[in-house]
């Protein structure tokens, strides 16, 4: 890297602050849940009455109070889809930008509402139903946020947070009840499967689907009775997408309503006709967890879920039906040697489904299995994926976080190898961002980052390493200070050393990680902060936040103290004194290269030098180590310290001794 490249990185890693309070981020709203409010609103309920839930949060949006509307009630009342009317409708206007903060607060049962981001122009929306009932001060947090949406005005953006039923306290005072919109009523669930029918998937022909009459009959009429008067607006909307793809004939109705249903009908067929019959109930799981193998594999697999081997009496081979038949009747679709069950969407979920919730006493077998089956070579290997999302699924259908509970304890009890850590880290980090459990997983994850257990540790590290961090950034940092807290540097450290150096290299994070950091190492003198400071500075792994940190520190003083205050407190440490011996010779070796501001290195490396000369790392460098052959770089560097003149001599003195030798 030579030349002015160094300011390129700059830019690319965004503004590096000591002061600054990083802000929670932001996503999209996704364009799906705008085109559903813009074109396929339905505001009429199963009485024909008006539902009046956007409405009055856009009255409050719109009124001389604070930007603020907080719609509560009940799960299944359509609030976060009125809440994303109201912010339309306020857009329509004024060009708004419209997006929904992630509340990745650091301390989650006490979001800090300084980290809200308050950029000019835009509609947020924040959903905080699943975790209001674990603040420990609402009060106090709902003050907050209606202060927080007075300045909105001034900045022309707005504010709606989704809420439970009982969470937001309104009994605090009259500005925080003032806020309020109460879920009520919701809309008609049958109008909105028409509406989005028509409208939202452009098939208005499938509309006679959705209008049987009393007395019709056949699969019109059942179709339209998928619904009822207690049904979520969230269902009718998966019904009507479940209509929109169907093959238009009676087949691909039947199809659809299965897959609509959960293809409960179809599951309960299946294990009644196979109540004696356990060799095509573990091929029907063999299948669900296989799919995509080959039918040879899937009968291996199902095997090894029995714990038998292949059969070898040649009667028994040649009896009963062909392999193909017996996957055909347990719902597979068998195409040439291949068995799929793509056919038939949310199948495999249903039949583990029903598994978890009839058959208790396969829990721990199946996951057993599965660690065979996703083992290193082993023919599950490329489907942890597939199988983690498998197991995802099931917790949320479940909406139980025992499910979590219950795969994370396989952690211990499951095989010690990459692929099992690596399934369940998948599993935990799809668990951790979903809208249901999300926030019990989220604080599991916490309470997992203290645990003693190594394998436990490593597995929230990996978490951490993966998308999680992408959209809880801070959530992230918090579980792994704890993790490099550990006493010793075992595998769960280096792994969450790898993902911070992960997390600060990703596009606009390096500053809320220095940040972060800094004050780990610096103000609260963690051993966590000096792992994760020389970590993150090692250029033997990636020069990348060496070579922004030093070009940030050329052009602020702070910075350039704060590399020195980070170096300083390391040095303090004699449970880091071997890491930091390592990284001062690396940056000797990185001192000689074009990468990095030679002259500033050697600046810093002095003024470390002269602060922490009785250190033993620093010794180490100066003097060198019995038995350790000092590489060029290092020669070098001593060379162009401005020691003391008494150091100095003994420097020289001991560089010609060892010339000599």
């Amino acid at each position: 890297m030579g030349g002015n490249q160094n300011s390129k990185i700059i830019i690319a890693a965004g503004s590096i602050t000591m002061k600054d309070k990083p802000q929670l981020p932001v996503v999209h709203i996704p364009q799906a849940d705008l085109d559903a409010v813009r074109r396929a609103w339905v505001e009429l309920d199963v009485r024909d009455e008006p539902v009046r839930t956007a409405e009055k949060a856009i009255a409050h949006l719109t009124g001389e109070g604070p930007r603020l509307a907080v719609v509560t009630g009940p799960p299944g009342y359509g609030k976060r889809a009125a809440g994303i009317k109201a912010l339309w409708e306020v857009s329509r206007g004024q060009s708004l930008k419209l997006q929904e903060i992630v509340p990745d607060w650091e301390k989650p049962g006490s979001p800090d509402i300084a980290e809200l981001p308050s950029e000019p122009g835009t509609g947020y929306l924040l959903d905080v139903a699943a975790e209001i009932s674990a603040w420990q001060n609402p009060g106090s947090v709902a003050q907050q946020l209606v202060s927080y949406a007075q300045e909105l005005r001034f900045s022309g953006s707005f504010l709606v947070v989704i809420a439970d039923e009982h969470g937001w306290p309104e009994a605090v005072s009259g500005a925080v009840a003032g806020v309020v919109v109460r879920a009520v009523a919701r809309p008609s669930a049958l109008r909105v499967a028409r509406s989005h029918l028509e409208y939202l998937h452009r098939q208005p022909g499938r509309l006679p689907w959705l209008s049987a009459t009393a007395s019709d009959t056949g699969l019109a009429k059942e179709a339209a009775q998928q619904l009822t008067d207690g049904s979520r607006p969230a269902d009718a909307a998966d019904l009507a997408a479940e209509l929109a793809v169907a093959e238009d004939s009676p087949e691909g109705l039947k199809r659809a309503l299965s897959a609509f249903q959960e293809w409960r009908t179809d599951v309960r067929d299946v294990f009644s006709a196979t109540e004696n019959n356990p060799d095509d109930r573990a091929l029907l799981i063999s299948a669900l967890f296989l799919n995509g193998k080959d039918a040879l594999t899937v009968q291996d697999g199902a095997r090894a879920l029995l714990g038998e081997s292949p059969e070898t009496n040649v009667r028994t081979i040649l009896t009963g039906p062909d392999l193909t038949s017996r996957l055909t009747a347990m719902g597979a679709e068998v195409t040439g040697r291949t068995v799929s069950l793509d056919h038939k969407p949310g199948y495999a979920r249903a039949v583990l489904l029903h598994l978890w919730q009839q058959r208790a006493d396969l829990h721990p077998h199946l996951l057993k299995w599965l660690d065979v089956i996703t083992s290193q070579k082993a023919v599950g290997a490329d489907r942890l994926a597939a199988i983690s999302n498998l197991l995802v699924e099931l917790a949320i259908a479940e909406n139980d976080v025992r499910v979590v509970q219950k795969v994370h304890a396989w952690i211990d009890n499951g095989a010690d190898s990459p692929g099992h850590r690596a399934l369940i880290a998948r599993f935990l980090t799809v668990a951790a961002e979903s809208a249901t459990l999300g926030a019990a997983v989220r604080s599991l994850l916490l309470d997992s980052a203290q645990d003693d257990s190594e394998a436990v540790a490593t597995v929230v590290a990996l978490v951490c390493q993966g998308e999680f961090a992408r959209h809880y950034p801070r959530q992230a940092l918090v579980r792994l200070r704890h993790i490099l807290d550990r006493p010793e540097p075992d595998e769960a450290v280096r792994t969450a050393q790898a993902a911070l150096r992960d997390i600060a290299a990703r596009e606009g994070q390096l500053p809320r990680v220095w940040s972060t950091v800094i004050k780990w190492a610096t103000e609260k003198k963690l051993l966590a902060g000096h792992r994760a400071f020389l970590s993150l500075l090692d250029p033997r792994v990636d020069p990348y936040v060496l070579q922004v940190m030093l070009a940030a520190a050329e052009q602020k003083q702070d910075i350039r103290e704060a590399l020195v205050d980070g170096w300083n407190a390391a040095l303090a440490d004699p449970r880091v004194e071997g890491d930091c011996r390592q990284l001062l010779a690396a940056w000797a070796e990185v001192r000689k290269t074009e990468d990095v501001p030679t002259e500033l290195m050697t600046e810093l490396l002095n003024q470390i030098i002269l602060e922490r000369l009785y250190a033993t790392p620093v010794s180490a460098l100066i003097f060198g180590e019995p038995g350790v052959a000092d590489g060029e770089a290092v020669i070098d560097l001593r060379k162009e310290l401005r020691l003391p003149p008494a150091l100095s001599s003994l420097v020289a003195t001991h560089e010609r001794a060892s010339a000599e030798a």
